[in-house]
């Protein structure tokens, strides 16, 4: 039986931030991102998740007691104009040798919860339209898909996806 938990990130998470997200960088199929980011650009990024945005990491305690950090989530800006105030946007990346054993529907269970305490209204993804995993937690969180763009993106492998947004309201 493995727990997840989760905490606010701080400076001393940039470098297991960094290294996930570049795991994913490389694998390909989750991230526009078309090489590896450094640690100065992943430690920026964290800093602009002022309240009520927040990035926070992801661990996970086996039924012997070991403790890792396996992931990373995010509450970010959707748009920047007062207007989309209560409107943001989520990410999350899990390490690949921890995915499928319910890290995924833990992350997004706990970024709507966050998401919902912070004041926002709705929530968004966009999602390569090919990730089964990700398309099908914002299905099964009852979010509702809003478009559909083929050919949008490539990933660091060339590979060309077609881009799907994704919503859920959530509060207010």
């Amino acid at each position: 039986m493995i727990t997840y938990s989760y905490r606010r990130a701080g400076d001393d998470d940039v470098d297991v931030i960094t290294d996930v997200y570049n795991e994913a960088v490389i694998e390909g199929g989750s991230t526009t991102d078309l090489t590896p980011v450094g640690y100065g650009e992943r430690k920026a990024w964290l800093d602009r998740h002022r309240d009520p945005y927040a990035v926070f990491v992801i661990g996970a305690e086996d039924a012997g007691g070991v403790r890792r950090d396996i992931g990373f989530a995010s509450i970010s800006v959707f748009y920047d104009r007062p207007g989309y105030d209560g409107v943001c946007s989520l990410a999350y990346y899990i390490a690949r040798d921890a995915r499928g054993r319910g890290a995924g529907a833990f992350t997004m269970r706990t970024l709507l919860d966050e998401g919902a305490a912070r004041g926002m209204r709705r929530v968004c993804a966009t999602i390569f339209a090919d990730n089964a995993a990700s398309t099908g937690l914002c299905e099964r969180f009852g979010f509702t898909r809003y478009g559909l763009m083929p050919a949008a993106a490539y990933d660091s492998r060339g590979t060309l996806h077609a881009m799907s947004y994704w919503y859920a309201d959530i509060g207010r």
